[in-house]
């Protein structure tokens, strides 16, 4: 039976990611809250993260001044009763609720947790290391707020749903649909703990896909707990559900239930938009370009080609080796207009180079280069730094006649990183053009993001974005601002070759101001993927979950 779409009366969604932002799942809530808001009310909806702040520390995502009084009461209340809780808003668009639980002093409860999980469901956690832990204390905190929340503030035959996303809120899932049968429980795993360590570690996923066993390549993979404590949230939560079609069939083969797709959407409205967004991308384009030339000693021509990539440095998953290598291959084009690919990728940081943010605080004009002139900041791990050593060994030099260059910006881009102090956002408005040529993406938020500030972007076959962008007749013509590069197990090579070609032809346009068209057209992209188009799928699900649970307690 096809399921109803459905919103429910509540919704109680935990992450670790909630008011912490870490990776893509942070972009996920964060994005969706003001649409939610808008569709449930901001008193039916609970964000439930983890405090992570000391007792006199303060969030620039959390504000706790705005809980209201119900909501502040409360949190007053369970704190005398020793369950630890912050309560108040996410600084994000719609301003949602938030529960922010300390779940340190759940740790003397931790075996006794794991002995349930594996009397109930079987969960192995004997075999569990590093922030496996740490993870599942956390969940279980958070079911217990999650309890308390529906005991204050839900009537009797609510429909409520309490929304787990990925593996390291599962305990928390598990324990709740024991303890309290009532709520229905919906469990999304963004990306696969085995598919991912599978790709990690330099295996072939997709030609092999269907001979891989979950439960085989997680004892191989020294991950047998995680794996353990995902496989049987996603098969005991009333509704199971991913990002993508891509990793639907890789959930349906690791951990052998079919979930519900739920793409992932997008909230634009902290897009600039007219002459504010002009006035911020010429600064951006400033800075950037005076970032080049207090690297290299050469200041860049105006019509200069400025790319970029970004994301977490997960070198082979996020292809930044791909990226690396098509820039190689680019100079040996020798192109006609200067092509500047920044790499925007957080490494282990030390402090801002002294010699590069000395430059860029003064208005001096600069003919040499600082010393190692391909990084911005310095690194503990100088030495073994994978992005550092890969830009060393393919000999980029960043000599002012190199008409290729490639400068790495190993810092978070927060707008505090003492040498270009813009964030993120910000700086990616300043570009002609982005690469994210991903090999392990269920999503990708990072193309999504370049579209959605007009910047054309080059992505593969093997994100989900990517692949939904080829539903929406998109190739590999940027000029029609989204390129989708074909990519699978076998044809790394021909990746970089296609990739450094595209760069090249938008290159010898760009600066001749041909790419309005493109640019319009990559944003047209990003308004297709609102969360006001993707949200019904997210309440298919949660019809799903609630019949189920329904059914469930009727028996």
């Amino acid at each position: 039976m096809t399921p109803s779409i459905q919103r429910p009366d509540y919704l109680f969604e935990v992450s670790w990611e909630v008011c912490n932002k870490v990776g893509g799942i942070y972009a996920v809530l964060s994005t969706k809250a003001a649409t939610l808001v808008n569709e449930l009310g901001s008193n039916k909806l609970f964000f439930i993260g983890p405090d992570l702040l000391g007792p006199n520390e303060e969030s620039i995502y959390f504000e706790s001044e705005t809980a209201s009084p119900e909501l502040k009461a409360w949190g007053d209340k369970v704190s005398r009763e020793g369950l630890h809780v912050k309560v108040g808003t996410w600084r994000v668009p719609g301003s949602p609720q938030a529960v922010l639980v300390d779940f340190t002093p759940f740790f003397s409860s931790k075996d006794d947790l794991y002995a349930r999980l594996w009397e109930w469901y079987g969960v192995d956690s004997l075999h569990s290391y590093g922030d496996y832990d740490e993870g599942c204390v956390f969940a279980y905190a958070a079911a217990q707020v999650i309890e308390s929340l529906y005991k204050h503030f839900c009537p009797q035959r609510s429909a409520v749903i309490a929304h787990f996303n990925e593996w390291t809120t599962g305990a928390g899932l598990l324990w709740l649909k024991h303890q309290l049968p009532s709520v229905a429980t919906v469990f999304t795993t963004h990306a696969t703990c085995v598919g991912r360590s599978i790709c990690g570690n330099n295996k072939p996923l997709y030609d092999y896909l269907s001979g891989y066993r979950g439960d085989q390549m997680a004892d191989e993979l020294n991950m047998t707990s995680k794996h353990s404590v995902e496989k049987r949230a996603a098969q005991q939560a009333d509704a199971f559900t991913t990002v993508s079609e891509i990793t639907a069939r890789e959930c349906y083969q690791l951990l052998e239930r079919r979930p519900y797709v739920t793409p992932n959407g997008f909230e634009s409205g902290f897009v600039p938009k007219g002459v504010n967004f002009s006035r911020l991308r010429k600064q951006a384009r400033t800075t950037l370009l005076r970032l080049v030339e207090c690297v290299t000693g050469h200041a860049p021509a105006d019509d200069a080609v400025l790319v970029g990539t970004a994301g977490r440095c997960e070198y082979r998953n996020k292809g930044l080796d791909i990226f690396l290598d098509s820039f190689d291959l680019l100079r040996r084009f020798n192109p006609k207009h200067e092509i500047i690919g920044f790499v925007m990728v957080p490494g282990w940081v030390q402090e801002p180079r002294a010699d590069i943010k000395a430059r860029m605080k003064s208005n001096a004009r600069f003919y040499n280069p600082v010393g190692d002139p391909v990084f911005t900041h310095a690194l503990n791990n100088y030495n073994e730094d994978v992005l550092l050593n890969r830009i060393h060994a393919l000999g980029f030099r960043n000599y002012g006649n190199d008409n290729v260059k490639v400068i790495y910006i190993p810092c978070y881009l927060d707008g505090r990183d003492g040498i270009l102090n813009m964030t993120y956002y910000d700086l990616l408005s300043g570009l002609d053009l982005s690469v994210f040529p991903s090999y392990y993406e269920p999503w990708g938020y990072t193309p999504l993001e370049s579209c959605a500030f007009g910047v054309p972007t080059i992505t593969t076959s093997l994100s989900g974005f990517g692949a939904w962008c080829r539903e929406m007749g998109k190739d590999d013509d940027v000029m029609d601002g989204v390129a989708v590069i074909p990519r699978n197990d076998g044809n790394y090579a021909a990746v970089v070759d296609q990739i450094a070609h595209v760069i090249r032809r938008y290159a010898d346009v760009a600066p001749a101001g041909d790419v309005k068209l493109a640019r319009q057209l990559a944003r047209k992209i990003s308004t297709q993927a609102d969360w006001r188009h993707f949200m019904r799928h997210y309440w298919k699900a949660y019809g799903g979950a609630i019949a189920a649970a329904r059914s469930r307690n009727a028996t």
